[in-house]
Parts: C-alpha cells; sequence; structure tokens
C-alpha cells in the first residue's frame, strides 16, 4: 500500500512518553510539528501493556483533524511487541508510525502488510497511516539506508547515534570535543542520501542534552544547510527553536525568488550573473525547491 500524499513536511518531530498521559497532552499542546507518543525506549518493559492502553485513550480523545500531527514510536520487529503495539493504537487512528532498527526495506513491507489488515479492520482510509523509519539504529541498517526508494507508506527517515552504538559494541559516539565520531556522522550522511534517493524528508536525530538551546540552534542550522528538513526533540523547550532553524528565512526566500525570476526572464540561458556571481540550472533547482518547502510550511 503506498501512502497517499507524499508532498510532507514537518520541522519538529517530539517524542512523548507513552506512559504519562501529563507529558502526552504537555506535547500535544506545543507547537511541534509532529508529536511522537513513545512505546519503545521510553517505556520500561514492565509498562508496555499500560502504555499502549494510555496511548489509545489519548487518541481517542483527539478529533480527526488533531490526530494528524500526533503519531507512534512503536517497539522494533524484530521483537515480540510491535503487532502488539499496533494492534493496540491502530483503532484510535493515528496519524503515523514511527518505525525504529530497520535493518532494510523489507521491515517496512511488513509493516506495510500489518497497517493495511488494521485499516481495514477499523474502517481507515486505506494507506493514510505514514510512516518514519529510524535507518541507522542497526550495523545492517547502515548498509541498507539507499533501499527505501518506493517503500509503502514512508514519508521521512530518521537515524540514530545511541543504539547504534550499541549494535557496534562502542562506550561512546562521540569525540572529546562533544561532536560525533566518524561512523555516526557516516550514519547522518548515509540517512541523508538514503532519504534523498527516496524522496522522503530527511529528519536529524536527538540532541540529548535539551538545555543548551544555542548549541541546538548551531546543530539545527547547520544540517539544515546540509538538507536536512526537519529533527527530532526530547523535550518541549527545544521544540520552538527547531522550528525556526527549519523555516527558511525571509532574506533566504526573497533570493531564491530573485534567482527563478532571472532565469524566468532568460529561458534559453544555462548560467546568469547574479550578485558578482554565476548562477546555474543547479541553482535553479535549490531556489525552487526551497520556495515549494515554504509552500508546505
Amino acid at each position: 500500500m503506498t501512502v497517499k500524499n507524499k508532498s510532507f513536511s514537518a520541522r519538529s518531530w517530539l517524542f512523548a512518553p507513552g506512559d504519562s498521559e501529563k507529558k502526552m497532552q504537555k506535547a500535544t499542546d506545543g507547537s511541534a510539528d509532529i508529536v511522537i507518543f513513545d512505546l519503545e525506549d521510553a517505556v520500561a518493559e514492565e509498562r508496555k501493556t499500560e502504555a499502549r492502553s494510555l496511548v489509545a485513550r489519548f487518541l481517542d480523545k483527539q478529533s480527526v483533524a488533531a490526530k494528524e500531527r500526533l503519531w507512534v514510536r512503536v517497539n522494533p520487529l524484530d521483537g515480540e511487541h510491535t503487532l502488539t503495539d499496533l494492534v493496540a493504537v491502530m483503532p484510535s487512528n493515528p496519524g503515523g508510525i514511527m518505525l525504529p532498527k530497520t535493518y532494510d526495506v523489507k521491515d517496512v513491507e511488513l509493516l506495510d502488510h500489518y497497517l493495511t489488515a488494521l485499516e481495514a479492520a477499523y474502517d481507515i482510509e486505506q494507506g493514510s497511516t505514514k510512516v518514519i523509519v529510524l535507518v541507522t539504529e542497526t550495523a545492517n541498517g547502515m548498509f541498507t539506508t539507499g533501499s527505501y526508494r518506493g517503500a509503502p507508506r514512508v514519508v521521512a527517515m530518521t537515524w540514530g547515534a545511541e543504539d547504534l552504538a550499541d549494535a557496534v559494541g562502542a562506550s561512546v559516539n562521540t569525540n572529546n570535543d562533544g561532536s560525533y565520531g566518524f561512523t555516526y556522522e557516516l550514519a547522518r550522511s548515509l540517512c541523508l542520501l538514503g532519504a534523498s534517493a527516496a524522496d522522503v524528508a530527511p529528519i536529524e536525530t536527538i540532541q540529548g542534552d535539551f538545555r543548551d538551546l544555542d548549541k541546538l540552534r548551531l546543530r539545527a542550522e547547520k544540517v539544515r544547510r546540509d538538507g536536512y528538513r526537519g529533527m527530532l526533540a526530547i523535550h518541549p523547550a527545544q521544540v520552538e527553536v527547531i522550528n525556526a532553524a527549519f523555516t527558511p528565512t525571509a532574506e533566504e526566500l526573497a533570493e531564491a525568488q530573485e534567482i527563478v525570476d532571472l532565469f524566468a526572464a532568460n529561458p534559453g540561458a544555462g548560467t546568469i550573473g547574479f550578485k558578482g556571481a554565476m548562477v546555474d540550472r543547479p541553482h535553479l533547482a535549490r531556489a525552487q525547491a526551497l520556495l515549494a518547502l515554504a509552500e508546505k510550511l
């Protein structure tokens, strides 16, 4: 089943633990583009059954329109909880599902089978449940980030550094200056390239230190320049910083429009002088993409 409306954009993706109604409500009341109720890492094993019920009841209280931005992170397919998670929450029609620890596109295809059956069972529009995949949390997943083109339902891809460190037996995933080590920068790059190949939104991973908002701003601005279109958040205080960083500025939009207008006025030109430099067709494509992104936001 191919998800409908794959033209999709979201800047901030805020996690909220699925075993805390208070935190789910606070996240929902905030300005995150997407809120992800977490049934995986944020919930201890002995509380997973309770968390499923809490998430389902919380979703049941929301309007259909409100649920578009309320997603659920289920447990990974290589464990015992995924199908139980889906059976518990899908009757409440969440806007999307985050699938962690994927190995390759076959995981998404299996998830699609589950979702298609559950949508049919609960009279949910077929193909309406979107999916974001966490593609670098396993060592195998690092080698398959380019395999998701045409993957059913997938509208975004993101990456993770903590579970990857566990997968490879690393004691830390950062350098002495706090930056990510080579393997994790590679994961970031492979996620970006994989998302680009699949024509879906690349989403940056979390920043664990939620108090350092200046560091968050610099990092978010940097990865947006690299091509990322949004970022995961673990605390409501991070959301406004992320939203601002991934929103094109008025100056950026004005310059992009100038480039588009310049090429429109010179339709046969391959390169054109602009502000003391030469711009060519790739510059035009980037300008058009920026304007299109602003339209979505």
